[in-house]
């Protein structure tokens, strides 16, 4: 289903703060938490984007975790480890409307309080200005020639000048830095179109296919994994923890199968292949809408450092290209990018994400979209459009979700979820997702491009165009472990083994099939 089309002024905001204290156990990528309670930040709404562009990130702290915490340790004040550009003229032009996608998100966003701090702030600097305006006349005066007693007189008149300006302009960075972190909280503007809610509240795109029908008695892809000699979780538990697994045999071709059928796949789109670091600076996690070391993280941060395993290739993807001027010739740029990926799944634990369905550590190839602002609604519809033709290309039953306000992440202006049909669980399963995120991490990462001359009128001679934010666009082409649910219960067979969808038997040595390695198993 194609958008209609629509011009928006966009320009995400961003939403980090720092941390309350240091944390030594590995936490995670999620909507980040405020500077002292966790927020829920997402992002969405078309016209709160050109505001919150930008965010700083929390500077990491070193401390004995022997060490008492200190009861007022929350009180002190963090200065950003980085800004972004934020937008808080528009933020207060657009009150309302922000105020209203902060409630649609279920955000605890202060925006009385950003509002309150701003107008703090344009004080200050009112009066800043205006006491460096005296000071220089003060200056001025005694370049002059001057009587002892006048000039003395103007001595300390520039003295008194200069320590009320100290004072105004140490209140002024603290401001400053106060109103990025709150500001950083408000999450991004959200799609006209998105629907409002809770996750249930999400609505269905588009249906393709229907649920196979099975005449025997089916089993779920735990035991197909048990039956095939496919899995060993006992032992990953012991060796790792629960939540990882080893795979075996076939499982291990399946898993190489995938991966470089949907690179394959993706590139034929025009999408350049790229491995990533696994292992990436926590300011870059943030830039990205992640929280690395917030309560309910999703992210491994390594203790004693900066560091952090990635939970998706989107976070070393979207920093390649950091800090930097980009040609407007050169967009867009297509990435497809393998990785393993690691996430704590904090809380999560039942028979729904029981085996491969929800695990720390997987394989996943995933897509990356810089592009012009007015392109990318267009190029969300070609990714998701990328991911409905691969998963039909496998004979998947699934469905198409537009997701509701309240489920899209922090930097997603729009997202579009693919839900599979899992029998084996006896339900739909999310397999992959597509996010417009518009500026948000670009405000953040500092990507811009600088537009041809010839795209925009001339307002001098050798005057060069100003530069502009890129919008970012990520999807997934394949997460390796549920689509390994996905295919070994929907092509199960009678007799217990597992057929090979086509397009993924060129890649697996013309395997065809998944059968029984001894023949007593048939009894």
């Amino acid at each position: 289903m194609a958008l209609q089309s629509r011009t928006f002024r966009l320009s995400p905001f961003s939403i980090l703060r720092p941390f309350s204290k240091p944390y030594r156990i590995p936490t995670a990528l999620t909507p980040l938490p405020c500077r002292f309670r966790y927020l829920r930040c997402s992002s969405r709404s078309p016209l709160l984007a050109r505001a919150l562009s930008s965010a700083a990130a929390p500077q990491p702290t070193t401390t004995n975790p022997a060490a008492p915490s200190d009861p007022d340790e929350h009180k002190v004040l963090k200065a950003p480890q980085w800004k972004a550009v934020i937008d808080f003229k528009w933020i207060r032009e657009n009150k309302e409307a922000v105020a209203a996608n902060i409630k649609n998100r279920n955000s605890t966003a202060n925006l009385d309080l950003v509002l309150e701090l701003y107008d703090k702030l344009l004080n200050v600097q009112k009066e800043v200005e205006r006491l460096r305006a005296e000071r220089n006349v003060v200056a001025n005066k005694m370049k002059g020639k001057l009587e002892p007693s006048e000039r003395q007189k103007l001595i300390e008149e520039g003295k008194n000048l200069k320590d009320v300006l100290f004072t105004l302009e140490e209140d002024l960075v603290t401001l400053t830095d106060e109103l990025q972190l709150e500001a950083q909280c408000v999450p991004n503007m959200t799609h006209p179109d998105v629907p409002i809610g809770g996750e249930d509240f999400s609505t269905v795109r588009k249906m393709v296919g229907k649920p196979r029908e099975f005449s025997f008695s089916i089993k779920d892809h735990v035991q197909l994994g048990k039956d095939l000699d496919l899995f060993d979780f006992d032992a990953a538990s012991e060796v790792s923890g629960s939540k990882f697994y080893y795979l075996k045999n076939e499982a291990v071709l399946l898993e190489m199968g995938l991966v470089n059928w949907a690179v394959s796949e993706v590139m034929k789109r025009g999408f350049t292949p790229l491995t990533t670091p696994e292992i990436v600076r926590s300011s870059v996690v943030e830039k990205c809408g992640f929280q690395p070391r917030g309560t309910n993280t999703q992210v491994y941060s390594i203790e004693g450092s900066d560091q952090c395993l990635i939970g998706t290739a989107e976070i070393p993807v979207g920093g390649i290209h950091m800090d930097s001027i980009l040609a407007e010739s050169s967009l867009p740029l297509k990435y497809v990018a393998f990785s393993h990926c690691f996430r704590t799944e904090a809380g999560a634990a039942g028979t729904a994400t029981r085996g491969l369905y929800r695990v720390h550590q997987f394989s996943k190839v995933e897509m990356f979209i810089l592009c012009r602002p007015e392109e990318s609604n267009s190029f969300h519809e070609e990714l998701i459009k990328i991911e409905e033709d691969l998963f039909t290309s496998l004979g998947l039953h699934f469905k198409t979700m537009d997701m509701a306000t309240e489920d899209l992440g922090a930097p997603a202006y729009r997202k579009f979820d693919i839900e599979a049909w899992m029998p084996g669980l006896g339900r739909y399963g999310e397999i992959s997702s597509a996010s417009n995120c518009t500026d948000y991490q670009s405000r953040r990462l500092g990507i811009r491009y600088r537009p041809e001359l010839s795209t925009i009128p001339k307002k001098g001679k050798g005057s060069s165009p100003p530069t502009q934010f890129v919008h970012t666009l990520n999807a997934t082409a394949c997460a390796v472990p549920r689509m390994i649910v996905c295919l070994l219960e929907n092509f199960q067979q009678e007799d217990g083994s597992v057929v090979v969808p086509e397009p993924l038997r060129p890649f697996m040595g013309g395997l065809d099939i998944i059968s029984y390695k001894y023949k007593q198993e048939l009894v």
